[in-house]
């Protein structure tokens, strides 16, 4: 049984893709929803492939597939248990509340792109509230909200508040906040060949990036995520 979001969301995607060809942006699919970001709508998409009604196929954008329809039964006669929205995803492990830890403010930078890159990041917009132990080391940390879904895959969504390692360096498999030019932020799990750089997303929609080791530069290093729901 599908719950009133996801029941929504397949129709309004059937219903688009019959209409232009195409199936719905993550926008698109948000602002018809009413939902407040795309994290939730990534939630929707997962759940509803895992029902066997619809198949994301990789490596292209806007590719949904719908295998089937619910029946008749499912469309006239739903009865949900929530009223509204859907059941919480099972909460991570190491997972804890915020109020039931000793936090520190750190400073949030503004957002960073896990998608797109866009402008590096320099100003403190304000702060946020972290688990003293979220934190790693001694260094110096900084928090930045995320914005896109090219991460989504190492549970990264649109939305998210990331908390960062300052450092410069880092080993193969880390994801991290990456300079690129000089004027592009991006977050990206880092690896390098040689004498390049490769900035892998975890989305197959979104290629690796593959650029000189000295048009990179690691600003720091993912050591943790904040989610609101």
């Amino acid at each position: 049984m599908l719950t009133r979001k996801q029941l929504e969301l397949l129709h309004f995607i059937d219903s688009r893709q019959r209409r232009d060809g195409v199936p719905p942006s993550f926008d698109e699919m948000k602002d018809a929803l009413n939902l407040r970001s795309k994290s939730g709508i990534h939630r929707l998409i997962t759940a509803l492939e895992e029902r066997g009604f619809i198949r994301r196929l990789p490596h292209r954008a806007r590719a949904i597939e719908i295998l089937k329809m619910p029946e008749p039964a499912d469309r006239t006669g739903f009865r949900p248990r929530l009223v509204e929205g859907d059941a919480k995803s099972p909460t991570p492990a190491g997972a804890m509340p915020v109020d039931a830890a000793y936090a520190m403010e750190l400073p949030l930078m503004g957002r960073i792109a896990a998608g797109t890159p866009i402008e590096a990041i320099s100003e403190v917009s304000h702060t946020v509230a972290v688990p003293g132990t979220m934190l790693s080391g001694r260094g110096t940390h900084y928090a930045l909200e995320v914005k896109g879904d090219s991460m989504i895959e190492a549970g990264i969504n649109d939305g998210d508040v990331v908390v960062i390692r300052e450092q410069s360096t880092a080993d193969n498999g880390e994801i991290v906040v990456a300079l690129v030019a000089d004027h592009e932020a991006t977050l990206k799990r880092f690896r390098r060949k040689g004498e390049m750089i490769a900035l892998e997303a975890a989305n197959p929609a979104y290629e690796t990036r593959v650029l000189p080791a000295d048009q990179v530069k690691v600003q720091g290093r993912l050591v943790g995520l904040i989610r609101s729901y």
